[in-house]
């Protein structure tokens, strides 16, 4: 190879780590470059509603269609199960070229049917939600002196007994100029290099831009009758048509069409591409959501760290006192012992349905994995919201791959419970498969009934239905079996005492020991509170949640205030002589999702005051049981997992005969 091939290969490599430094963007969010003139196709989401969380189709309503007919956009298994319908629609733009008064079309007299649905959408405050360019059309009100933002804009208004609907669009296209318009932009995706061309047919010398935001501005306005005759779809209309969102003039009435026209306006835009959903993400109070998350951290760290310290010096001076005698005085000792020394022959003894225990604490594994490994590639930026139904494709990928996890653990707790007996490690493996999957397919296949009656887009679709059911029983069950097979194959974990034949009796207690196990979960709801508004808030108020670092946080936060609280108590147990630790260490920091579910219902009595309807009511219950289900499984299995270290640790460190 010649010197000149060598400078050759090093000029490009240069150029590549050049260009790959310059802006790196994650596998489906590389910017698209339109010249002036090139097509511009905005696309429609389903209609929601924060009345109802009823998500709804954009053609059930009688809007424009497009002349090539209704196609659906391809969606990923995550948009799907959120309810997203993204499909095609006729407003359309030419890039960098302003239109005014564009015809769309005029409805067919509206039937009684069609007038009741449009009222009734109007009522519930449905809104329209377009997109360009993965960008969700985003709307501005001014409210005692600050801007509001919204996504979409109304189907109407009502207005003294009256209906309006929102006919005319008035959309605001931010673009940006595309630099580098002589090179070849090269950028990582996860199929390797590709490269980012123009998307018209223009030479590549010509001037390209990129869409960076996208505004509208809806206004209703009463077109003339006249000035209707003869236009067909992208006419100009004849006459100005001045667009004021403060005034409303287009009443719907039952037997009478209604006429739809949008302008589009192009304005450049110093945001750049990579800013593009700053709009999107700041949030009002962003300042005192963050000083907020940050108080608790700081409380309950503080708060954890004194539970700590307390608790490691009581149990250090128990031993180091037991350690310190001879064997006479040991064996004086013995003969008075009290708390936890008194248990040690039955601390080890077999809890009440092993089994069950074996499948949650499993199940609990995978939950937990799923949520850490999730929210660790969502703050690293891999889930941005730009990629629609990316974190519940995430979610369910890493929980069928985690089902390794799940069997390995259930299977070898089944052993070491039974002191390496391999009798009945396959059905153990087949509870920790089918027993969480099958109470989260029980409620959602129950809530999905109702979706279906109500024909809502938030509906499973059947052919998704099967895919899940697929995917449960063809790739989660498979994988835990194989994690039960690998359980079984490994060694159990020894006792470090014997455990005698006749249990021990337990003395009465002052107070109920789960009265203490169901208090015990108010610590870890401290560490979550807080932030759970913001998660409440995404979830059923139509807001972007971002803060994924803040969440990581909490999250670990969470599971060592949990692992804390379950060895005190469980330690506290043991002191009592209260030697059936292994259910009340699950259940004391599994509790928080009790005050979780009684969270969620004083949300939505005083947060979501305007939900209508039993059907909405009973799916914001039955999603919130289904969520709180899952933290009980994932925060029980970290304190049953702590306690049980914790005991074997502790018997393992003195000698009693």
């Amino acid at each position: 190879m010649g010197s000149f091939d060598k400078f050759k290969i090093w000029v490009l490599f240069i150029c590549l780590v050049c260009e790959l430094g310059h802006g790196f963007y994650l596998p489906g969010s590389y910017p698209h470059k339109y010249v002036v003139g090139d097509f511009l196709n905005v696309k429609v989401n389903s209609l929601t509603s924060i009345d109802t969380e009823l998500p709804y189709s954009y053609y059930s309503l009688p809007f424009c269609k497009p002349e090539e007919g209704v196609k659906d956009s391809a969606e990923n298994l995550g948009e799907l199960l959120m309810g997203d319908r993204i499909e095609n629609s006729p407003y359309r733009f030419k890039m960098y070229t302003n239109e005014t008064e564009v015809f769309l079309c005029q409805t067919k007299p509206l039937s009684g049917e069609e007038f009741k649905l449009l009222k009734e959408r109007i009522d519930e405050m449905y809104q329209v939600n377009l997109i360009l360019d993965n960008l969700p059309a985003i709307r501005y009100t001014k409210k005692e002196g600050y801007f509001l933002r919204w996504t979409g804009y109304p189907v109407g208004i009502k207005v003294q007994d009256q209906y309006y609907v929102f006919n005319h669009l008035k959309f605001t296209v931010l673009v940006h100029k595309f630099e580098e318009t002589n090179v070849a932009r090269v950028m990582g995706t996860g199929d390797g290099s590709e490269v980012i061309s123009t998307v018209g047919n223009s030479g590549s010398d010509a001037p390209g831009y990129m869409v960076v935001g996208f505004e509208v501005v809806p206004c209703s306005y009463q077109h003339s009758p006249d000035s209707l005759k003869n236009l067909k779809t992208y006419n100009k209309f004849p006459s100005p048509i001045k667009c004021d969102p403060t005034t409303v003039s287009m009443a719907i009435k039952e037997n009478e069409p209604v006429a739809f026209t949008y302008e589009v306006n192009f304005v450049e835009s110093d945001i750049k591409w990579p800013s593009r959903w700053d709009a999107y993400l700041k949030m009002e109070g962003a300042k005192v959501h963050w000083f907020s998350i940050l108080n608790s951290l700081m409380v309950i760290t503080f708060l954890a760290g004194i539970v700590l310290v307390i608790f490691l010096r009581t149990v250090r001076r128990d031993l180091a006192r037991y350690d310190e005698l001879d064997k006479e005085a040991q064996a004086q000792m013995n003969e008075e012992l009290s708390g936890w020394k008194l248990v040690v022959g039955d601390v080890f003894r077999a809890p009440g349905n092993p089994g069950l225990l074996c499948a949650m604490v499993g199940d609990g594994v995978q939950i937990l994995g799923m949520a850490v490994v999730t929210i660790m590639f969502a703050a690293l930026g891999f889930m941005s919201p730009a990629s629609r139904g990316t974190l519940i494709t995430g979610m369910l990928f890493f929980y069928m791959i985690l089902g390794v996890a799940a069997g390995y653990v259930a299977v070898r707790l089944w052993r070491t419970i039974f002191c390496g007996d391999h009798k009945g490690w396959v059905s153990v493996a087949w509870k920790a498969a089918c027993f969480f999957p099958g109470i989260a397919f029980f409620i959602l296949t129950t809530l999905n009934f109702l979706l279906w009656g109500s024909h809502s887009t938030g509906a499973i679709p059947f052919s998704l239905f099967v895919v899940l059911i697929l995917l449960w029983f063809c790739i989660s069950v498979p994988l835990t079996l194989i994690g039960g097979y690998l359980g079984a194959k490994a060694p159990h974990i020894e006792y470090p005492v014997r455990t005698n034949q006749i249990p021990r009796e337990i003395p009465p207690q002052k107070y109920p020991s789960w009265l203490l196990v169901l208090g015990a979960g108010t610590l870890p709801f401290g560490t979550l509170f807080i932030e759970l508004f913001f998660i409440m808030s995404s979830l059923w108020m139509g807001r972007v949640y971002y803060v994924f670092g803040f969440l990581l946080i909490v999250m670990l936060l969470l599971v060592i205030v949990c692992a804390e609280v379950s060895l005190v108590l469980t330690y506290m147990h043991l002191c009592v002589e209260d030697w059936k630790w292994w259910w009340k260490s699950f259940f004391a920091s599994g509790s928080v999702a009790i005050y979780i579910f009684l969270y969620s219902i004083n949300y939505l009595i005083f947060d979501l005051k305007s939900l209508s309807g039993p059907v909405s009511a009973t799916l914001y219950l039955g999603y919130s049981l289904f969520m709180v289900l899952a933290i009980m499984f994932a925060t029980g299995t970290v304190g049953f997992l702590s306690s049980f270290w914790f005991v074997h640790y502790l018997f393992s460190s003195v000698k009693l005969d």
